[in-house]
């Protein structure tokens, strides 16, 4: 007699079950809107007049097409920040490494993927310092009828975090690079774009969570802030994190989140406190002497049925220097790891990289004194092209880059200790050539010259697993001896602590070419940025796919 789990089983085969992927539409038009924020008007760049700009909704496996019409007056380019992109580096959207730019009055359609990933990423410009208000958020839920590997939450808010600088963003960085000087720092930190009650602007305002007792919410918290690392905190209220960078991780509670530019947290919220009205806080962190906003975002959290006059509950926010609190939270942030969502952390490495990361000093006969500030990668500061890299390998068009970028430092020195009395960095379009399918592994370590500081790293086309951190030099003999291999934390951005390394495995599972920056947006201005380039395999679904007809030109 046959069995129905054998009847089962032999229907499988002949009717497997089909996946629902759907193809998702969506219409960006970039143009300039008249915003008031602590107490002026001015015109800022957007998406569809909106800040923050609109959310991208899908599900896994769904199919993205996004026409970016531009009609603003600069050139514009917008990234998918963690998508992985697998063979459509054409729609990864850094300015000149994967596309041209839109030029003015242009438009394209951006085309992608959402292969194997659910979470939350976000979308951003990725030219000059549009993104200072051009940004918004990736939700992607998961396939129909697959649960979240977390209790259901009743709601899901979304929550950006960002910066306001009441100049416009495009002219402090022009002044910035004519006097070589750092660019102004922002005048205000801000919760889907209100800052709340400012000094000189008490009539701000401020974005307000409203939650009914007893009830469960899925907060997606993103940092789209262009400068500055963050610490998110609601009072009287712990949150359960979940999921970072648009992967799952082992859930723990904590009083406050630390997200750099870039990341992504996913938290559980249970409104489990008095009615009444609570304070959320955004602050920044900052362990050394480099400038930064010192401002405190404020919003509210609000339960239904409080009474409108109601006084707020404040919270004590962590020290701008809370060194300790962002290495707890960082070293509690493991993989998920189970059957459905494993780990699959390389154990073997192809490629051993050392990247030390910094600022420096560089000639200048036009600027201010001399000398222009410069941040580079094993010393070399990124000179941006004027064709992309992308074009320029698919095409094999020659004198556009080299694939020569170092390996390792090319002088050692103490990295973290008395700085070299050489400040200079060496100038160059250089990459990093890898197999497909080889597995990488990259130490980045933070330097002291000048200023020490953390730097959240943001790789492109790819995810990673974060398997060690640490503070002072790394040591290569003793530190991967404490390497998490089972269940590191998977990541796209990942914070390089201040004087310390990082160090992170991935597989270059996906032909092209890759931009691997400092997401501080100042330091990649200034030229803390390259490329990997990721060689096609041997099947042709290992092979980036041709370029799309519409592809902007330089």
């Amino acid at each position: 007699m046959v069995s129905w789990v054998q009847t089962v089983l032999f229907l499988s085969v002949l009717f497997p079950v089909v996946v629902e992927c759907k193809i998702r539409h969506y219409n960006f038009t970039v143009i300039l809107k008249n915003i008031t924020r602590l107490c002026a008007t001015k015109p800022i760049v957007t998406v569809n007049g909106q800040l923050p700009g609109p959310t991208l909704y899908a599900r896994e496996d769904d199919n993205i097409l996004v026409r970016v019409t531009n009609h603003v007056q600069y050139n514009v380019t917008i990234h998918w920040h963690g998508v992985r992109q697998l063979r459509t580096g054409w729609s990864d959207g850094p300015a000149y490494i994967t596309q041209c730019p839109i030029q003015p009055g242009q438009n394209f359609l951006y085309n992608f993927t959402l292969t194997g990933q659910r979470g939350t990423l976000l979308w951003h410009a990725h030219i000059s310092w549009l993104r200072t208000t051009m940004y918004g958020a990736i939700v992607i839920l998961p396939r129909k009828g697959v649960p979240y590997p977390f209790p259901k939450p009743d709601k899901e808010k979304i929550i950006i975090l960002g910066e306001w600088w009441k100049a416009d963003t495009e002219a402090v960085v022009n002044q910035a690079m004519q006097t070589g000087l750092p660019p102004n720092i922002s005048d205000a930190h801000t919760i889907n774009g209100h800052s709340g009650p400012v000094p000189n602007c008490s009539s701000e305002g401020a974005y307000t969570l409203h939650v009914e007792n007893g009830k469960t919410y899925l907060l997606r918290v993103i940092n789209a802030a262009v400068n500055d690392e963050l610490f998110f905190k609601i009072a009287g209220h712990n949150l359960t994190v979940v999921e970072v960078d648009a992967a799952y991780t082992k859930p723990f509670k904590t009083n406050a989140l630390f997200l750099g530019p870039g990341q992504t947290t996913t938290a559980l919220l249970t409104a489990d406190q008095g009615i009444g009205k609570y304070l959320i806080a955004v602050s920044p962190f900052m362990d050394t002497i480099v400038a930064v906003d010192k401002l405190t975002g404020i919003g509210f959290l609000r339960y239904n049925h409080t009474l409108a006059f109601a006084p707020t509950t404040l919270t004590i926010i962590p020290p701008l220097n809370a060194t300790s609190v962002t290495s707890v939270f960082s070293e509690s942030l493991r993989s998920l790891n189970s059957k459905e969502y494993p780990a699959n952390v390389p154990l073997t490495v192809d490629h051993s990289l050392v990247f030390t990361i910094g600022v420096g000093i560089n000639p200048c006969a036009t600027c201010f004194n001399g000398s222009r500030a410069v941040a580079a990668i094993n010393n070399v500061s990124f000179d941006m092209p004027t064709t992309a890299l992308l074009q320029a390998h698919y095409y094999g068009i020659s004198g556009i880059f080299t694939d020569d970028f170092p390996a390792k430092p090319l002088i050692p020195f103490n990295y973290t200790g008395t700085p070299p009395s050489n400040l200079q960095t060496m100038n160059g379009t250089r990459v990093y050539r890898l197999a497909y399918n080889s597995t990488v592994q990259l130490v980045i370590q933070g330097n002291s010259i000048l200023a020490p500081e953390s730097h959240p790293t943001h790789q492109h086309g790819f995810n990673f697993f974060a398997v060690g951190r640490g503070l002072g030099n790394f040591d290569p003999g003793k530190d991967p001896q404490k390497f998490n291999l089972v269940d590191p934390v998977e990541r796209n951005t990942v914070s390089v602590p201040t004087a310390g390394w990082t160090a992170i495995r991935f597989r270059a599972d996906n032909p092209g070419v890759w931009f691997f920056h400092c997401h501080l947006e100042v330091h990649t201005t200034w030229g803390l940025k390259m490329a990997f380039l990721v060689d096609n395999g041997k099947d042709p679904n290992e092979s980036i796919l041709p370029p799309p007809s519409d592809l902007p030109q330089c």
